[in-house]
């Protein structure tokens, strides 16, 4: 069993609104990156909210997952982490740690990683694109859960990934997604979505 915990719970400080609810194509971002998870391998869902928390719920309508809210989120993404940990099915076998604001991965991508974790002896398996890591990370719970539960700060996973190197296994993919997050408006407009969106209405 693996249990996906998605990590949307920030307060978009650069973005300057709540980037997790901009138009994403015919949905927004918040709504994309739940689908994509939905529609993988995993085996539950666990989103953890917190800045706009209702407002983000309520654009999720009844999709098959369970919510939670960290009111702690202002001291980092390593309290989201802890509170979805508190979640996850006692039977689950790995973690699947994901980001809300990577709307550019997509399910088949997801899917390889399981693969991968299933039949490797790796007890963590990490993306990489041209030699940089990038998200979802997926962890093996008996392992690594109660080190999750100590996490601190707003770095995520990262100590984990320092103290245990020779578990990791990095899958190289052509898939610049998992590296690719929007943080700003800029980089929202850039992504095309804005610009695609445009050239439609221009051609109606």
């Amino acid at each position: 069993m693996i249990s996906a915990i998605l990590l949307a719970a920030g307060a978009s400080n650069r973005m300057g609104r709540p980037k997790l609810l901009l138009k994403w194509g015919r949905c927004t971002i918040i709504e994309k990156s739940v689908d994509t998870l939905l529609a993988s391998k995993i085996d539950e869902l666990i989103v953890v909210l917190g800045y706009q928390a209702q407002a983000i719920l309520r654009s999720l309508g009844s999709r098959m997952l369970k919510a939670v809210i960290n009111h702690q989120y202002r001291m980092g993404m390593s309290t989201s982490i802890r509170r979805g940990l508190g979640e996850v099915n006692s039977k689950s076998e790995a973690i699947l740690i994901a980001l809300a604001d990577k709307p550019f991965i997509e399910t088949d991508l997801i899917d390889h990683l399981i693969e991968i974790y299933r039949q490797n002896p790796h007890g963590i398996v990490l993306p990489s694109y041209r030699g940089t890591r990038g998200h979802p990370v997926i962890l093996n719970s008996s392992r690594y859960q109660e080190e999750m539960g100590k996490l601190m700060g707003d770095v995520g996973c990262r100590s984990i990934l320092k103290r245990h190197p020779e578990d990791i296994l990095e899958v190289e993919v052509d898939s610049e997604g998992v590296i690719t997050d929007i943080n700003s408006w800029g980089e929202y407009i850039t992504s095309g979505i804005l610009k695609d969106r445009f050239q439609d209405n221009d051609a109606k």
